[in-house]
């Protein structure tokens, strides 16, 4: 009983996964970050309390992936690195600022970030620390590409990430697939810059079409072998599976389908990752952060992989 994570689940108090809570990413390789922030939401508010609920439920998560027989606690050195909170909360563009500086840490220490958010918009500041030597491509799973534009006096909303992170040369358009895109618009040509910037957009019924084993082949090919990055957000997963979110669409991605895509990408060269959009409020069960739990588990163990590769 000696390691934290064999003893019992409901003992001790809660961190990512069980792990050791660090203030210094020093030494770490995968620093598990929550982001308590949702001042970019356009509808319903709530995912702030989001890290706090996810943080609870990873501690029912063991050490080895069943399925893929990975164990990422023995491949690297993982650790709670706590909450990238906020001084200024009220003030959108400076509480993104303060997001990346304290990821400009992370990245400093060497330590690849695995985030809770939090909306969407926090992956941004986080893109802004890590793709600062050049644009990277990005495998985003979502029910929306996120790259609107102003919206009610804002740019930096959690409609409007990506478009932001192209223009200011974070991503490369052309190794980005965004999956399980579907719902309603206000706008037939919503996600416009999506398409003519030259991302693959998979929307929802190709990938019913064509399955999650195909859906990650694509990812292969559009992202190549150069360094990228996986962005969930939990309303990809069908409202059954994750109703506490604040733009839940229906006909989503099922949790098995969710699980062997994330598992698919094992082998990219991925430079961090981020489960978004978890809102308590919406769901007294505790469904959708147990199931975001889940998710960020798969994503910490194709992290761990893509560590194992680099070091060699």
């Amino acid at each position: 009983m000696a390691d934290p994570q064999l003893r019992p689940r409901y003992s001790g108090v809660a961190t990512f996964f069980r792990t050791p809570l660090r203030d210094d990413a020093k030494g770490v390789d995968i620093g598990v970050v929550g982001i308590p922030f949702d001042g970019g939401v356009t509808n319903r508010t709530g995912a702030r309390h989001g890290p706090r609920a996810v943080r609870e439920q990873t501690t029912l998560v063991r050490r080895y992936n069943q399925a893929t027989g990975v164990g990422p606690f023995d491949l690297v050195k993982v650790a709670d690195l706590g909450d990238a909170w906020l001084e200024q909360p009220y003030e959108l563009a400076g509480a993104l600022d303060e997001i990346h500086a304290f990821f400009a840490n992370v990245h400093a220490a060497g330590t690849v970030p695995l985030s809770v958010g939090g909306d969407h918009s926090v992956t941004l500041p986080i893109l802004r620390a890590f793709a600062r030597e050049g644009p990277i491509g990005m495998v985003h799973i979502d029910a929306h590409c996120d790259t609107g534009d102003d919206y009610l006096g804002s740019r930096f909303h959690h409609g409007a990430p990506f478009r932001r992170a192209v223009e200011e040369g974070l991503l490369d358009p052309k190794r980005v697939i965004q999956i399980g895109i579907r719902g309603s618009l206000n706008h037939p040509d919503m996600w416009k810059f999506s398409h003519d910037s030259g991302m693959r957009v998979v929307y929802m019924e190709e990938f019913t079409d064509k399955g999650w084993r195909w859906a990650a082949e694509e990812a292969r090919k559009v992202v190549g072998t150069g360094p990228a990055y996986l962005s969930f957000d939990v309303d990809g997963l069908d409202p059954v599976f994750a109703p506490g979110t604040g733009t839940p669409e229906s006909g989503g991605l099922s949790m098995i389908e969710a699980q062997r895509l994330i598992r698919e990408l094992g082998g990219l060269d991925l430079i961090g990752g981020d489960v978004v959009e978890v809102s308590p409020p919406f769901d007294p069960s505790g469904l959708t952060a147990q199931n975001a739990a889940s998710v960020l588990f798969e994503i910490l163990c194709v992290l761990a992989l893509a560590i194992q590769k680099r070091k060699g």
